[in-house]
């Protein structure tokens, strides 16, 4: 596999892991007794995170961008290490990755 195809798929498939991770901590709402709408409350941060890796995946600098804010806006509502860690690193570093992509498919 070369750089290219390397750099082309690893933000997208980081981005869907990312994603799927993050709606996992949805899933503690069935024990409530209005899950339906618990359920769609904690998963819109997935919603979110869906349509800008729909954005990143057609244009990667703005994806990039996008997801660099998600990270910070990530990082202002958790103030502890662990949950910035397990937040907004990942999408910064999808935000970073996107955004290296979209210069390495400019400059071949």
């Amino acid at each position: 596999m070369n750089v290219q195809k390397l750099l082309y798929w690893l933000p997208r498939t980081l981005a869907i892991i990312f994603i799927a991770f993050i709606s996992i901590f949805a899933l503690d709402v069935f024990s409530e007794p209005d899950w339906p709408m618990a359920l769609t409350t904690h998963l819109i941060p997935s919603f979110i995170l869906i349509v800008i890796t729909a954005i990143a995946w057609k244009n990667e600098k703005i994806g990039g961008i996008l997801f660099l804010i998600a990270g910070l806006i990530m990082a202002g509502f958790f103030h502890s290490l662990i949950a910035l860690l397990i937040t907004a690193l990942p999408a910064g570093v999808i935000g970073v990755l996107f955004f290296i992509s979209s210069r390495k498919s400019i400059q071949e």
